[in-house]
């Protein structure tokens, strides 16, 4: 079946497209294995791990800046730059776990109608695979604090990438710097 290159109507090249690659010889990986094989086996791994929910926030004050926290000495990641917000907890809603997390970590209070679901991060890290909504938030109650980090930095989107994040967050920059 041809399928017409370009996507115009009209004249312009045709070519062959495969599914799953029939006909093509797989390139062996050595003692017998193939991509495919090592591809399987790699989502047998993945697919093994626990999933953990978290869930961030992207607060963005009025000069269009993103509040990032360091992680605390003692913590995994720690020296690392993240979005607050934290583990969601059995029975919890994603947003009742931000609204929490906000006020233990910052001494912020947020209402829910003021988080805006965004995008979210999903990484498989060695014990765990992490899938983290973030969420946006221009409006709080409150003076943000540092009550569990090692900092707090207010940064311009463009310069979020300046700062060294843990594998999940650092996605999430770009769409950021992207929409604002």
């Amino acid at each position: 079946m041809g399928v017409r290159a370009g996507g115009r109507s009209g004249g312009g090249a045709t070519r062959e497209r495969r599914c799953g690659g029939a006909g093509r010889r797989r390139p062996r990986l050595g003692h017998g294995r193939t991509l495919q094989s090592v591809a399987a086996e790699s989502r047998v791994t993945a697919a093994s791990l626990p999933t953990v929910l978290v869930v961030a926030a992207a607060l963005i004050d009025v000069d269009g800046r993103v509040l990032i926290a360091k992680r605390p000495q003692g913590k995994t990641l720690a020296g690392l730059w993240e979005f607050p917000g934290g583990k969601v907890e059995p029975g919890e809603r994603p947003e009742q776990a931000l609204i929490r997390e906000l006020k233990e970590e910052l001494g912020i209070d947020v209402s829910e109608n003021c988080l805006s679901p965004f995008v979210f991060a999903s990484h498989a890290y060695d014990s765990f695979h992490l899938l983290m909504p973030l969420y946006l938030c221009r409006r709080w109650d409150g003076v943000v604090t540092a009550r569990e980090h090692d900092g707090l930095a207010w940064v311009k989107p463009s310069k979020l990438s300046d700062y060294p994040m843990p594998p999940a967050d650092e996605p999430l920059v770009a769409w950021l710097r992207d929409l604002l």
